[in-house]
């Protein structure tokens, strides 16, 4: 499957209000930033962010460091073109997560949604090696995928579901777990979506 001629696709033909997992007000996501206690300095990567409304979230706050990756450009370009000239104050990174490196370490690694859609060991461990490499030591990530009884497609692609104690195995050694929620998160559509989210620190 071509991640990137999907995921382009999606984001040329669908409003962001459309897709399934569009979120007017990340709630959960916020919750678990502010709960790193990192301050308005850190540099904070929203890996699959897309056209997803964090970013808004995380400028209003102050957050001076921002990178949002995504494998569409479409994606990019919707987000870029709300925020208006605050899209300048973000990095905007078109990229593969499984065949991209960070220049840096990050402070926090963020991302919901994106690793589940992994579902073969290769794309997983060229994921955990990017993450381990992008994110400093005594850094932080935060990682949301569908729960065990969650769906099983999304954007009719298959994906793998976790639990805490799943989620944590796969990216063991490099990451401990500091603290799990669960969301019910509820789509344009009505339906119900049931996440999973961690909150690791770089070992």
């Amino acid at each position: 499957m071509d991640r990137h001629a999907h995921w382009q696709s999606v984001y040329e033909t669908k409003r962001e209000t459309e897709v399934s997992w569009f979120q007017a007000q990340p709630a959960v996501s916020l919750k678990l930033i502010l709960a790193s206690g990192l301050d308005a300095s850190a540099r904070i990567i929203d890996v699959g962010g897309g056209a997803s409304r964090l970013v808004d979230r995380l400028l209003d706050l102050g957050y001076a460091h921002i990178t949002v990756l995504d494998v569409a450009e479409a994606a990019l370009a919707k987000a870029r073109a709300r925020l208006g000239p605050r899209a300048d104050q973000v990095e905007w990174v078109a990229a593969d997560v499984t065949r991209w490196a960070a220049s840096r370490p990050f402070d926090l690694w963020h991302d919901r949604a994106v690793f589940h859609f992994l579902t073969e060991a290769p794309d997983r461990h060229a994921y955990l090696a990017a993450m381990a490499s992008g994110v400093r030591s005594g850094g932080q990530a935060i990682i949301g995928t569908f729960a065990l009884d969650g769906p099983e497609k999304c954007s009719g692609l298959p994906v793998r579901r976790y639990d805490a104690n799943g989620l944590v195995a796969e990216l063991a050694p490099h990451f401990r777990l500091i603290e799990t929620l669960t969301e019910d998160h509820h789509t344009p559509g009505g339906k119900v979506q049931k996440f999973q989210f961690c909150r690791l620190a770089r070992v």
